[in-house]
């Protein structure tokens, strides 16, 4: 079983910044070859991509929503991929929620919520005007 384990949410000015973190276990899961990434869902709405890093050399994708604000990274000798995010705005409030994929990712496309097999239970961003 696959656990995945979202933090550094919170309340944070228009401008500010804040970083999450994911943290992934599992016996039957190695993270160092997983495509992971990052969703949100504001209320109201459906759930979309943000941010995804391949296992291989890091390739990173970006909804163009948060590009040039949010930075994905993953650190695999701690099972961890972190989201920063700078500049935020009132409308970046959302849950964001880790997810890894169930196979590899070679497109930006293929991000799908469908295509992500294992979910975090999210943590809360609010973005104050």
């Amino acid at each position: 079983q696959v656990q995945l384990v979202e933090s550094g949410g919170g309340l944070v000015q228009a401008g500010g910044s804040l970083r999450l973190s994911c943290a992934a276990s599992g016996r039957t899961f190695t993270f160092s070859s997983a495509a992971m990434g990052w969703f949100r869902q504001a209320p109201g709405k459906e759930r979309e991509f943000v941010a995804g890093i391949r296992w291989s050399a890091g390739v990173t994708n970006y909804a163009d929503s948060v590009k040039g604000r949010f930075t994905i990274a993953r650190v695999n000798a701690k099972n961890t991929v972190y989201l920063q995010m700078n500049s935020l705005k009132p409308e970046d409030t959302a849950v964001y929620y880790c997810a890894a994929a169930r196979g590899p990712i070679t497109r930006s496309s293929e991000y799908a919520t469908d295509n992500m097999g294992y979910w975090g239970k999210g943590t809360l961003v609010t973005v104050s005007s």
